[in-house]
């Protein structure tokens, strides 16, 4: 499983530098069906779309609805949720995981730990419960606070999004002990790095839904009714120091749940370097149409990260 994610973040670092290449460059004029217009429009979604200038019909085939994003957090709300309940009935009523899903984790994560103290059980338990709240609350956002205009995606995104999130599901559940898996071990044993990155947890998605929230007002008025479906610049919040908090954000959430591992778990690590490479892009995208659209836009804002990036 640590080999996967190393390939998917490496994957998307190779795209963060290709971005800076003349070749891979969007290029004016009429469309064409060049490796550079394929490549854009692969890393693109919603408003970035428009930095590929006019696109080729035959890329306009695979785009799908951005409001869509929300099937993403169905799709987690059910499935890690389904692994939150394993691992309760696992503590809980010494219940193992069934068979089918105990050969899978084997297959995925080759030797795991056969024993455990408790702090690790819990760990795995506060970030499996964190995923799936995190997923609740976004799918909330989705289809009761965010705006979507006419943007699109690319069938490709939309399907990796669909197993995005069990990919993370089953991520979580090989770092689970495996007397826990089988039932034999209900102990949980709380550690000060717990405790820390609960915070860190809270305090991150508080400041996504508030960028979430300033986001969505931008295309509302004081009573909330939906006046436009224009892009404006927000203002707020960590948006007076970055273009995109949000994404800086679901950074420090995936950085919140390797604290409560302990600062230790490589897989998790590896996990959180592939979130930091993939908002970076979409950061960097971001960023870049705010300045080619607004001649105005505040010169002290950095993309991605405050006062670094």
């Amino acid at each position: 499983m640590a080999e996967l994610w190393l390939v998917l973040a490496a994957s998307f670092l190779a795209a963060l530098l290709a971005l800076r290449l003349p070749s891979l460059k969007p290029s004016p004029g009429r469309p064409s069906l060049s490796l550079a217009a394929v490549f854009q429009d692969l890393l693109r979604y919603g408003k970035t779309k428009s930095g590929c200038g006019q696109r080729p019909p035959q890329l306009q085939v695979f785009d799908v609805p951005k409001r869509w994003f929300y099937h993403f957090y169905v799709v987690s709300v059910i499935w890690n949720g389904f692994v939150l309940l394993l691992l309760l009935q696992s503590h809980l009523l010494s219940r193992p995981f069934p068979i089918w899903l105990q050969d899978i984790l084997s297959i995925l994560d080759g030797v795991s730990q056969d024993h455990d103290g408790g702090g690790e059980s819990l760990s795995v338990f506060l970030v499996c419960l964190f995923v799936w709240l995190n997923s609740c609350r976004r799918l909330k956002e989705c289809l009761h606070i965010s705006v979507f205009s006419g943007g699109v995606i690319h069938i490709v995104q939309y399907c990796f999004g669909l197993c995005y999130y069990v990919l993370l599901g089953l991520t979580v559940l090989c770092q689970v002990p495996t007397n826990v898996r089988e039932g034999k071990d209900h102990r949980l044993t709380v550690c000060w790095y717990h405790v820390i990155g609960v915070l860190m947890f809270i305090w991150a998605s508080v400041h996504q839904h508030r960028c979430h929230v300033i986001l969505a007002n931008l295309r509302k008025n004081k009573s909330g009714k939906v006046l436009n479906l224009d892009h404006s610049i927000p203002f707020g919040d960590w948006f007076e120091f970055v273009s995109c908090p949000h994404y800086f954000a679901e950074l420090l959430i995936y950085l919140s749940m390797a604290v409560m591992f302990g600062f230790n778990n490589l897989t998790w690590w590896l996990v959180v370097t592939y979130v930091f490479f993939n908002q970076a892009v979409s950061a960097v995208l971001c960023h870049e149409y705010y300045l080619s659209n607004f001649k105005h836009y505040p010169k002290c804002r950095k993309a991605y990260i405050p006062f670094i990036f």
